[in-house]
């Protein structure tokens, strides 16, 4: 394994994945309290600090061990989740959908603030590569979160919103699987059904939405 290579990756990586976990969290927690549950407020998690939402062994132990076991090919990682009384919440199985939905939207406005810093840097004819890798790798952390946590599977975002968009009978039904939702969809991700059945086309989107949007301020500057 390449020291040099994996402390240049952390270093390109740091800041963006700091900021991409840390301001999922809190969305999820400012949601929450906008539509009537405080416990992630009360418990202090309604901040942009990283270390309150930083799990030892998800955000640091997992991502490295998987690096080095894996040469790099294959990475994950999770922040420590936003407590959230679905009970507290005024309208239980509507507001949930915006709770869930929260998080994969701070992801997706990150991914166009630093393709916006891309093409500022682009236009003002920055060569440092530093910033330009670190400014692509922000627009790719995002990408990747807002895509993957929007899988329809609980306990992950797109699981949540699909029990609230749901009939009844049909919500329990998938609302049960969740003690084991996160063992199948890591049998998923391993299997490759996550990554070429959802991540590849929902990011191809997504990055097309973004270049959409990006494409007129790159006219602008060129």
């Amino acid at each position: 394994m390449d020291i040099a290579h994996l402390i240049q990756t952390v270093a390109l990586y740091a800041l963006p994945v700091l900021f991409a976990i840390t301001v999922h969290e809190a969305a999820h927690g400012y949601a929450a309290r906008h539509f009537g549950d405080n416990t992630a407020f009360v418990l202090g998690r309604i901040t942009l600090n990283p270390l309150k939402h930083i799990d030892p062994m998800g955000t640091l132990l997992m991502p490295l061990l998987l690096y080095f076991a894996t040469s790099g090919t294959f990475l994950f990682g999770y922040a420590k989740p936003v407590p959230v009384r679905f009970g507290n919440l005024r309208n239980p199985k509507r507001d949930m959908i915006w709770v869930a939905l929260a998080g994969p939207a701070a992801n997706l406005a990150q991914a166009l603030l630093w393709g916006v810093a891309l093409v500022l840097l682009r236009g003002a004819d920055v060569g440092e590569p530093f910033f330009l890798k670190m400014a692509q790798g922000g627009v790719l952390v995002n990408v990747v979160m807002f895509a993957f946590n929007l899988f329809p599977l609980p306990p992950l975002d797109g699981g949540r919103i699909l029990v609230g968009l749901l009939p009844y009978r049909q919500a329990a039904f998938v609302s049960r699987v969740e003690p084991w939702g996160f063992f199948i969809v890591m049998g998923l991700v391993i299997a490759g059904v996550v990554s070429s059945l959802w991540m590849r086309p929902l990011m191809t989107l997504t990055y097309g939405l973004l270049d959409l949007i990006l494409s007129p301020l790159a006219m602008l500057l060129s």
